[in-house]
């Protein structure tokens, strides 16, 4: 065995911590995003990042470094990007792209179909996934331009809301996590001016003598707690 041969498995493990500590870093910079809901732009830069960031960890003659530059100019690079896309719309159009009207008035836009090279049967399937698989009953569909398709169903087919029927509602807000996994979340528990007394009473009062035994408890916006306890082992 050659001497020191043992170093060549800790620096590569040293490297690609490294290369995984940046690229969460060049992430969270660029700003959050899904997915799903990615752009070309945003495409391209993904797959480049994930690339340079391989590059330095299968090949051991480059040095961290010499990956680490590529990675922060894409950065650079992504930000300037998007400083002129919100500075000018020009810049936007040409980055992101456009919207694009595929459906109106009930009609497909045939010669926008053509232009984008997409098919009807991939109109329909999207459609279809809205719960309008009828093309009449869409007032206006907009292909976006992350590839997602937005669909304005025409008012008579739209859901009955309350608003419609001159029914007043009452405010519904976010509930407010208390209890995680057994975990209590005290900041949360004092934004929503109460306490651990509080808690306590009101698990006992449902036979829980411990948070531990609690797998999630939430308060919604009128008071009401809901709390849902952990499986037994082996349950």
């Amino acid at each position: 065995m050659p001497q020191h041969a043992w170093l060549h498995p800790l620096s590569l493990a040293a490297k690609t911590f490294f290369f995984y500590i940046l690229l969460l870093v060049v992430v969270r910079v660029m700003g959050k995003r899904e997915i799903g809901t990615l752009s070309p732009w945003d495409l391209v830069l993904t797959i480049m990042l994930a690339e340079l960031a391989a590059l330095p960890i299968e090949n051991s003659n480059v040095s961290v470094v010499e990956g680490a530059v590529p990675i922060f100019t894409l950065l650079v690079t992504q930000l300037l990007m998007s400083w002129a896309s919100l500075k000018s719309t020009t810049a936007r159009n040409i980055i992101a792209g456009t919207p694009s009207i595929v459906v109106k008035d009930g009609r497909i836009v045939e010669q926008e179909l053509r232009r984008l090279r997409y098919g009807v049967d991939d109109l329909m399937e999207q459609l279809r996934q809205k719960n309008l698989p009828n093309i009449s009953d869409v007032e206006v569909a907009i292909l976006e331009t992350n590839g997602q398709l937005s669909v304005i169903p025409k008012s008579q087919k739209r859901p009955v809301r309350p608003s419609d029927l001159g029914i007043s509602t009452s405010y519904e807000g976010l509930p407010i996590p208390l209890i995680n996994d057994g975990r209590i979340d005290y900041r949360a528990l004092a934004a929503a001016g109460l306490d651990i007394t509080w808690l306590k009473k009101s698990l006992e009062q449902r036979g829980i003598h411990d948070p531990k035994e609690v797998l999630y408890a939430s308060l919604d916006s009128e008071g009401q707690l809901f709390v849902q306890e952990r499986e037994p082992p082996g349950g």
